[in-house]
């Protein structure tokens, strides 16, 4: 059970009150009782001289007038008087008939007595067998005008020093119970003056211990109380310090932790996940607090659990690749770390980084060096065998033929030229460094503009361009340039693709602010497959016939890079056997 400290401080006042209480009560009780005692006794020896006088005077026989004197001292001075003969025997006695003085006994060896015997006084206190209550005894040596020698004893009951003993102890109580009472009231007023600062100090540690770490205890005094105040609310300062700090420091580390874009993971010695971010979360699909559970619990990916056991058991750095396959394949670079203190592993840190991008980018480098280079070699090859053969005497010997290759070779070169300009054109899209000049245009002007300029290559395959959808079709902003680029490249790809007597069309729809312009062929159309690679650069549905048709593989990359850095979109629609519609979106006007 709890006592609150005014309740203790009262009960400390109290017990020593009574303590001094209890000591001066019994203290004064012995004191007063000792200093009654001995002036009965002083008073009883001066009254055993006295009668001592009076027995002289009236004594002639011991014998004979022993009764009679001791009855007439006990009227005077109101005590008991025996006399008592030198054997011993009761001469006479106030309080005894004269018939049973003999049946008394022999009083020679009584204390006071046989001090009165050896030097000329006694006194005694004891209990009296023939009154039945305590008395006290004084004794003198008496001698009669007969020469017969006895002794004189006043006897006097305590019931008075009892009874003065008794007065006294309910004094003495009385006081004691009202000095108790007053201190009561003083120890109360004292213990909650003296514990008012306690009480101060005990509710404001309680809001700091729940947090409130600005409140400050008041300092009104200079003693043991104040310096303990002031010592708590330097602690009080001092955690509400570290905890900002703290705070800080953490709410920084979550910044970190949550704008990373590595995955982060913290175990424990045991492999018990202690902390992640969410990029983490991220990368394995986790949509539900890990922390807290295994490490092979979250990931059923035997690689991450393997890595982490390598670097359990060696206890040294480790870097890793692993792929996951979660959906689409995410390439994965690890790097794992030992948390040690004072040699004992506490725990593994492991940051992830996607590489997934990376890895693509690799991809794409490589197959664009082989594509590149593949491009390139087919011309080179040709202009440099027909270049021997011209330099082998061709030249001389056969100029028709001299002349046909030539033109060969003229034709790849310009294939070559081509190529060369679609990478720079490519680069510079991709660079981000081709500025344009947008300006309203009507897409009708445009487009026939373009159909005008493949109109002998269409012709060629006996292919009809259709530009009445576009009739009545709202301006868009583009850059002139760029946008007949784009067109000639989407119409000299539907050529490329629709067989003799097809059809290519255009068409339009808006949305949202933009004009949506559809090429439609009536070509043999593209597989599913192939339709999400459509736009990448060298990418080829039928490689072997669009080298065939002369083109670069770089058009379409071309037109999705234009477009998009118009603000708009690419798309395609297709279906094999049926034709292609590729579409574009540019802002209107």
């Amino acid at each position: 059970m709890r006592f609150p400290i005014q309740w203790k401080l009262m009960a400390s006042y109290l017990l020593l009150v009574l303590m001094i209480g209890g000591s001066f009560f019994f203290y004064l009780d012995h004191t007063l009782a000792t200093h009654l005692e001995q002036e009965i006794r002083d008073n009883l020896q001066s009254e055993a001289r006295l009668a001592r006088l009076i027995a002289l005077r009236d004594f002639n026989d011991l014998n004979r007038d022993a009764p009679a004197v001791a009855a007439t001292i006990s009227r005077e001075i109101r005590a008991r008087v025996t006399i008592i003969r030198g054997d011993g025997t009761v001469a006479g006695d106030s309080d005894v008939t004269p018939e049973n003085l003999p049946n008394l006994e022999n009083h020679l060896h009584r204390p006071e007595v046989q001090e009165a015997l050896k030097s000329g006084q006694g006194s005694s206190i004891r209990y009296s067998a023939t009154i039945r209550t305590p008395m006290l005894y004084v004794a003198l040596p008496l001698q009669a005008s007969s020469g017969e020698r006895g002794i004189l004893r006043l006897a006097l009951p305590l019931t008075a020093i009892e009874a003065a003993r008794a007065s006294i102890r309910t004094l003495l109580g009385i006081s004691v119970v009202i000095s108790l009472l007053i201190a009561l009231c003083l120890s109360y007023v004292l213990s909650r003056v003296t514990s008012r600062s306690l009480r101060t100090m005990t509710m404001l540690a309680t809001q700091i211990g729940r947090g409130n770490y600005s409140r400050r205890i008041p300092v009104s005094t200079r003693d043991e109380v104040g310096e303990l105040a002031g010592v708590m609310n330097e602690m009080a300062a001092q955690i509400q310090q570290n905890l900002e700090r703290i705070s800080a420091e953490r709410n920084r580390l979550d910044t970190i932790l949550t704008s990373m874009g590595e995955g982060l993971m913290v175990t424990d010695a045991q492999g018990r996940i202690t902390l992640v971010n969410p990029a983490f979360c991220r990368l394995f699909s986790l949509a539900e607090n890990v922390e807290g559970r295994q490490v092979i619990e979250i990931a059923r990916n035997p690689a991450l659990n393997e890595a982490f056991r390598a670097v359990s058991a060696s206890g040294s750095e480790r870097l890793e690749e692993m792929t996951l396959h979660l959906g689409e394949d995410t390439h994965l670079l690890t790097h794992w770390v030992p948390l040690r203190e004072e040699g004992v592993l506490q725990g593994i840190v492991a940051v992830f980084h996607d590489i997934t991008d990376l890895k693509k980018l690799e991809n794409i480098r490589r197959d664009f060096v082989a594509n590149v280079s593949h491009e390139l070699r087919t011309p080179v090859t040709v202009i440099k065998g027909y270049g021997e053969a011209l330099l082998g005497g061709t030249l001389e010997n056969d100029p028709e033929r001299a002349r046909r290759f030539v033109e060969i070779i003229y034709s790849h070169s310009e294939r070559l030229a081509d190529l060369i300009g679609d990478l720079l054109t490519l680069s510079q899209l991709e660079s981000g460094t081709l500025t344009l000049d947008l300006t309203p245009l009507q897409i009708e002007r445009a487009a026939g503009h373009a159909a005008g300029l493949l109109e002998q290559k269409a012709g060629r395959k006996q292919i009809t361009i259709n530009t009445a959808a576009l009739a009545g079709a709202p301006a868009i902003l583009a850059d002139p340039g760029r946008l007949e680029q784009v067109l000639i490249n989407l119409l000299d790809n539907a050529i490329k693709y629709t067989p003799a007597s097809g059809t290519i069309s255009f068409i339009t729809a808006e949305e949202n602010g933009m004009l949506r312009i559809g090429v439609r062929d009536t070509g043999i159309g593209i597989p599913p497959k192939d339709l999400p690679r459509i736009f990448e650069r060298f990418y080829r549905v039928d490689a072997a016939r669009n080298r065939d048709e002369g083109g670069t593989g770089l058009g379409l990359s071309i037109v999705k890079h234009i477009v998009q850095l118009h603000g708009g979109t690419v798309a395609v629609e297709s279906e094999p056997g049926k034709g292609s519609t590729f579409w574009i979106s540019l802002r209107k006007a």
